[in-house]
């Protein structure tokens, strides 16, 4: 990188390497669903739960040798620290498995692979497309057998999670979200958020070592089928992660579509030290498009950026799932595009910025911003991808488009 454009970035303030350091020590953690649309290895059943995935481009991962295939493919392109981000319906089984007998040894193979690459794993609970999900309902359901079924699920896999971390020493984040809800107005909506909240408190009155795992749970606003009432809202899961010091999850596609969602962070960290995102791109509903490089993920890198400088802990997540175009291509597309909107944000000279408004001198403020808007990005970027060994520019694309001719294209032929 030229000393030129070190100096002009140190013009306003701005240390170059410092905000390479910031966004490189940030993990990002990577959704194994994208390359297999949400399908696991449990069954070929179709999705259900207010879970979709539409498209069928050629080449989808069948199981663990194909998906472990495609991520060692992913992970050449992206820079930065990564993980990765499993479901329970990935557990690798010749025999297959019930969700209620979970055992880390399922897992073992994903332990594994994840030591020879250095990276990290994290785990969610799937409370979605299985018989034991009656009529929308699982953790608050009025039958007590479906709710005992998924909180031994739950359970089992807060140990699964803790055993990711203690193997891996790194901590493994659990999260659980649920599918449950009404399609049309319900009378009573008390009694499903008391019965979630009862089944909460027996998931998490077994005591797990902090040191390896940290929990989360993660709210919606409404789903297909589920148009009129969510159990586990925004306001319920909030609340109760506040209640119970764990980690309030936020999906920015989990919001109704004229929310900030980036404004939300600044909320809950006045009260708590962590929380933890799923980035997706919604269009018009929960629709988990590949992200673009707009405004929303700017937003939400920003402020990621500002609480991770004040000490917070913000533990980024993707979420989409995309089956119209290359699965492998669209998870690269959406990583780099996080650690790009990371970077911008990183090179922003936010302290100069907070004075400003705090002085109330907003024309300032207001100048400054568009003048930063003109340095130039791309310069750093290139510097940081090669830093990382990984290409900066689209070339990566061409090798990506190779790996679909010889091993994707040749699947179930």
């Amino acid at each position: 990188m030229k000393s030129k454009t070190r100096k002009l970035f140190a013009k306003y303030g701005v240390d170059v390497t410092k905000a390479i350091r910031t966004v490189m020590n940030l993990p990002i953690s990577l959704h194994c669903w994208q390359l297999d649309d949400v399908t696991g290895f449990e069954s070929k059943e179709s999705l259900s739960g207010g879970i979709q995935v539409t498209g069928n481009y050629p080449g989808k991962a069948r199981n663990f040798d194909e998906l472990t295939a495609d991520f060692d493919e992913v992970l050449k392109y992206i820079p930065g620290k990564k993980k990765i981000n499993l479901h329970a319906i990935y557990g690798v089984s010749k025999n297959g498995y019930q969700r209620d007998q979970l055992t880390p040894a399922l897992f073992a193979p994903w332990v594994d692979y994840a030591k020879k690459r250095n990276i990290g794993l994290d785990f969610n609970p799937t409370l979605f497309s299985s018989p034991w999900v009656k009529d929308n309902l699982t953790l608050s359901s009025p039958d007590s057998a479906v709710r005992d079924y998924w909180i031994r699920h739950c359970k089992q896999s807060r140990e699964i999670a803790e055993y990711f971390g203690r193997e891996l020493d790194q901590k493994s984040l659990c999260n659980i979200w649920i599918p449950d809800g009404f399609k049309d107005d319900p009378v009573d909506r008390f009694g499903p958020r008391l019965r979630l909240k009862e089944a909460l408190d027996d998931i998490y009155s077994v005591k797990l070592n902090r040191h390896y795992i940290a929990d989360s749970v993660e709210s919606k606003v409404f789903g297909i089928g589920v148009e009129s009432y969510t159990t586990g809202s925004h306001e319920f899961y909030m609340n109760y992660a506040n209640s119970q010091k764990i980690m309030c999850l936020l999906d920015m596609g989990h919001f109704h579509p004229t929310e900030n969602v980036a404004d939300k962070l600044s909320s809950l960290l006045v009260f708590q030290k962590q929380l933890a995102l799923h980035v997706s791109r919604p269009v018009r509903w929960d629709s988990d498009h590949v992200l673009k490089l707009n405004d929303d993920l700017q937003a939400i890198a920003n402020e990621i950026i500002k609480h991770t400088l004040q000490g917070k802990e913000i533990l980024i997540g993707l979420d989409y799932f995309d089956a119209s175009i290359n699965r492998v291509a669209a998870m690269i597309v959406g990583a780099r595009n996080m650690q790009k909107a990371l970077l911008i944000a990183a090179l922003m000279p936010w302290d100069q910025l907070k004075a400003y408004q705090d002085a109330g001198d907003f024309t300032r403020l207001l100048a400054l911003q568009e003048e930063l808007k003109m340095l130039p990005l791309n310069e750093v970027w290139e510097f940081y991808c090669e830093k990382e060994n990984v290409p900066s520019s689209i070339e990566w694309l061409d090798a990506v488009k190779a790996y679909e001719e010889k091993i994707m294209k040749v699947r179930g032929l």
